[in-house]
C-alpha cells in the first residue's frame, strides 16, 4: 500500500502572515504531521539521508513503504526496508519510523518473524520503531505464497499474525499456536521488545476498519478512494466500533490519515500522474507484475485521477486542508515526500510550523 502518488507537487507560495492569526480554538486542534518516504525511485541511502534531514528539521514520525516489488516499474528500486530501517533509526535521533505498511500474512513474511525483527528494532532503538501492518498487494505476496487468497482470508492470516506477534512479545517461556492458517510449537523470544510495541492497522474500508479497531491498537487510512466525509462518517466510526466492541477506548487510539494535494492545476497534475496511476486502477492490488500496473495507470479516468487528489491554489489551502482532516478525526496526517529532500525541506518550512504534537 505504500507507493502513493506523488500529487503533493511542490510550488514555493508565501503562507503569508496565517500563523500570527490563527485562534487559540485552531491551535488547540493541531495535530501530528508525518512524513511518507515511499521505497520506490532512488537508492536506499538516499532513504537513509531523507530520514535524517527530516529528524533535523523537526518531524517527529516518519513512514517507509514495504514492497519487494514496486507499484511502479519506471521507479527502477524496491529497498528491503526492514535492512533500511535499522540504518535510518541508527542515523536519527528523536524520528519515530516504521514501516507503511508490513504483511506478515506468511508468503513473505512469516508473524513471527516479524516479530522478532521488530523487537530486535525497539530492543534497540525504544519506542522509536512504528509497526504498520496490512492485508497486502499481490504483487508482493504471489512470488512466495504461489497463490492470491481472498480478502477474507488475508484478513484472516493477519488477525492470527498478530494474535501471534503479540504471543512472542510478551511470553516469558515457550509458546505454542494452533490458529486456522499458523501453527507453532514450543516457540519462544529470547530478544524482546523494550517497550509495549503497538500495531497500526491499514484499513481503505468500513469493514477492514471494524477490524483495525478490533485487533490493531492504532488505524491508517488512505484519502485515494476515500473523502475526508466518508473517513468521518464510515472509516472512524467504524473502527471506533470494532475498538469498543473489544473493550478498548477509541479515543485512546490514533487515527493516520494518508493525503494527497497538490498544487499543480488539473492539467499539469494529469499530465504528470499518469506513470503512477497505476495503484487507483480497480484490479491493480490483485494484479502481480508491476509492468502491467504502471500500465494500468495509464487507462485509469482522468475524472478517477481528479477525485484522487485534494487541488489547492496556495498554502494557505493546504493548511486548511489539513486541519479539516483533524476536525473529522485523524490524529495524524501524513504527507507523501517521496525520497526528495527538497520537498522536505518545503514541508518543514510551509507546514510543520503550524501543526505540533
Amino acid at each position: 500500500m505504500s507507493m502513493r502518488l506523488l500529487s503533493s507537487n511542490i510550488r514555493n507560495d508565501d503562507v503569508g502572515k496565517r500563523s500570527q492569526f490563527m485562534s487559540k480554538a485552531e491551535k488547540s486542534r493541531t495535530r501530528r504531521i508525518s512524513l511518507d518516504f515511499g521505497e520506490n525511485e532512488k537508492d536506499p541511502a538516499e532513504f537513509r539521508d531523507c530520514a535524517a534531514l527530516a529528524d533535523k528539521l523537526g518531524f517527529k514520525v516518519g513512514w517507509l513503504g514495504d514492497h519487494f516489488m514496486p507499484w511502479s516499474h519506471s521507479g527502477g528500486q524496491s529497498a528491503y526496508i526492514w535492512s533500511l530501517l535499522g540504518a535510518c533509526l541508527e542515523r536519527t535521533k528523536t524520528l519515530k519510523i516504521g514501516p507503511f505498511v508490513t504483511t506478515p500474512i506468511g508468503a513473505r513474511y512469516h508473524p513471527a518473524i516479524i516479530a522478532q525483527a521488530s523487537a530486535t528494532l525497539d530492543n534497540m532503538y525504544p519506542g522509536r520503531f512504528l509497526l504498520g501492518v496490512g492485508t497486502g498487494e499481490a504483487m508482493n505476496e504471489i512470488p512466495f505464497l504461489g497463490v492470491w487468497p481472498s480478502w477474507k482470508e488475508r484478513m484472516d492470516r493477519l488477525i492470527e499474525a498478530i494474535a501471534i506477534m503479540r504471543l512472542l512479545w510478551k511470553s516469558s517461556s515457550y509458546v505454542n499456536f494452533d490458529g486456522e492458517y499458523f501453527k507453532m510449537r514450543q516457540v519462544y523470544l529470547y530478544t524482546k521488545p523494550k517497550t509495549n510495541l503497538k500495531i497500526y492497522f491499514s484499513s481503505t474500508g468500513p469493514k477492514a476498519a471494524y477490524y483495525a479497531g478490533k485487533y490493531g491498537d492504532h488505524l491508517i487510512t488512505l484519502t485515494l478512494h476515500k473523502t475526508l466525509e466518508q473517513c468521518r462518517d464510515e472509516i472512524f466510526p467504524s473502527f471506533e466500533r470494532g475498538a469498543r466492541d473489544a473493550g478498548k477506548n477509541p479515543r485512546k487510539m490514533e487515527k493516520i490519515v494518508s493525503l494527497n494535494f497538490t498544487l499543480e492545476d488539473e492539467k499539469s497534475y494529469l499530465k504528470e500522474v499518469k506513470k503512477t496511476a497505476g495503484i487507483l486502477a480497480k484490479a491493480s492490488w490483485n494484479e502481480p507484475d508491476p509492468r502491467r500496473i504502471e500500465a494500468m495507470g495509464y487507462d485509469v479516468s482522468d475524472e478517477v485521477l481528479l477525485k484522487s487528489t485534494r487541488f489547492c491554489s496556495s498554502w494557505d489551502e493546504v493548511l486548511d486542508l489539513i486541519s479539516k482532516c483533524h476536525e473529522v478525526g485523524a490524529s495524524e496526517v501524513c504527507l507523501f515526500s517521496g525520497p526528495h529532500q527538497k520537498v522536505i525541506r518545503t514541508y518543514a518550512k510551509k507546514v510543520l510550523p503550524h501543526f505540533k504534537d
